[in-house]
């Protein structure tokens, strides 16, 4: 499918296709049933050096750009497999690279890329204020060579299985600063010896195997070296990361895309009713014709961001259509595979229904449909801010 387009990175393409060969449905959905965490899979890409894609040369990764990362991501998807078990550590890595200081990036990277150290972990998102960042309530105190953490997050993803986690906090109250976007601060917070000395995890059961956790800190200390840049301009240090969130999350709804129109071809061209072959009729053709145009045009958009990302511009409308455009994609194209399967794309053992679910999260996460739409209007467009 489309070739010229998987031309771009094809050996790392066909090397994580191999690797996720091992996977298959069978497994994914082992785990999808006890609602496990995806060890193996996950230490596969780490030891491959999939993981480490983003991390520099000089600390053991491979220095790859943006859009290397979004191969690799969108193969994974593509394959039938399930990204969202470690796409945190692509993403979470661009904030740790541009505003982490020397001694940090020593410290952490080496580590992360040779697998030792998990950086998965994202503490953004509260219970009152949701994507509403600045309201947000977890506060931190400076308290001679440390802060002293007090709050809670949720929607904290692989919380339990990462060992590294990076917050934001506010370290000065919305009432003190001049723009709201001022006063809030990036940590590092090193969770296996946090947990139990002030933070405390609690699992969310969802609708799909992503393990999700909410999150409590209870006076919890940090050291002051785990402050990321300068204190207070945290807000503006996670935009950059979000951009790459956003490519990186679109990358894997093309990916899913193309998974859900494959699977939807072969059945259609194969499945025989009324002594024809289903995808003779027009009424099964258009959906998958038109998930198929509206996957071309989000991974096109992906490229675009990214490329805008690696050049240093500002590619926040681009990042932010390529996640709407791609997850809107990814939908159509999984609604067109199950109707036509029909009853069969609700059975377990075809995996249709696990990835139906999968790619539906991208609808909400890691930011809403709607507020992609408010921030095009706002910022693209020009129209008074709704919110």
């Amino acid at each position: 499918m489309n070739a010229r387009m998987e031309s771009s990175y094809a050996e790392i393409r066909e090397g994580v296709r191999k690797l996720c060969a091992a996977f298959p449905g069978e497994y994914w959905r082992a785990l999808d049933r006890d609602r496990s965490y995806p060890s193996d899979f996950v230490r596969a890409l780490t030891e491959a050096g999939y993981l480490a894609a983003l991390i520099p040369e000089e600390y053991g990764g491979a220095g790859l750009p943006l859009s290397g990362a979004a191969a690799i991501m969108e193969t994974i998807q593509h394959a039938g497999c399930n990204g969202a078990a470690c796409h945190a550590q692509m993403y979470i890595m661009g904030t740790l690279l541009r505003h982490g200081g020397t001694a940090q990036k020593q410290k952490y990277l080496p580590k992360i890329a040779a697998g030792e150290l998990r950086l998965q972990a994202f503490g953004v998102t509260e219970p009152t204020s949701g994507t509403d960042t600045t309201s947000l309530k977890t506060n931190a105190r400076r308290d001679g060579n440390h802060y002293i953490i007090n709050g809670q997050k949720i929607w904290t993803s692989r919380a339990e299985h990462s060992d590294l986690m990076l917050l934001l906090a506010r370290t000065t109250s919305k009432d003190r600063v001049a723009k709201r976007t001022d006063g809030l601060s990036v940590f590092v917070v090193e969770m296996r010896a946090a947990l139990g000395h002030g933070l405390s995890i609690r699992p969310i059961r969802t609708m799909m195997n992503h393990s999700t956790t909410e999150v409590f800190f209870e006076d919890l200390r940090v050291p002051a070296e785990n402050l990321l840049g300068e204190e207070g301009k945290g807000f503006r240090y996670i935009i950059a990361g979000m951009n790459a969130e956003r490519v990186l999350i679109a990358a894997e709804c093309v990916g899913d895309a193309k998974w859900f129109i494959d699977k939807a071809v072969a059945y259609a061209a194969d499945r025989v009713v009324f002594d024809r072959p289903i995808g003779q009729n027009q009424g099964v053709q258009f959906p998958i014709a038109r998930a198929y145009a509206q996957m071309r045009a989000a991974e096109l958009m992906v490229a675009e961001a990214a490329r805008l990302f690696e050049a240093g511009a500002d590619c926040g409308a681009e990042a932010n259509m390529a996640k709407l455009l791609a997850a809107d994609a990814s939908w159509a194209a999984a609604e067109a595979c199950v109707q036509t399967h029909g009853g069969f794309g609700f059975a377990e053992e075809y995996d249709i229904e696990r990835k139906f679910r999968e790619t539906r999260l991208y609808q909400v996460a890691p930011i809403s449909t709607n507020l992609i739409l408010s921030y095009i209007a706002e910022h693209v467009l020009g129209l008074p801010r709704s919110y």
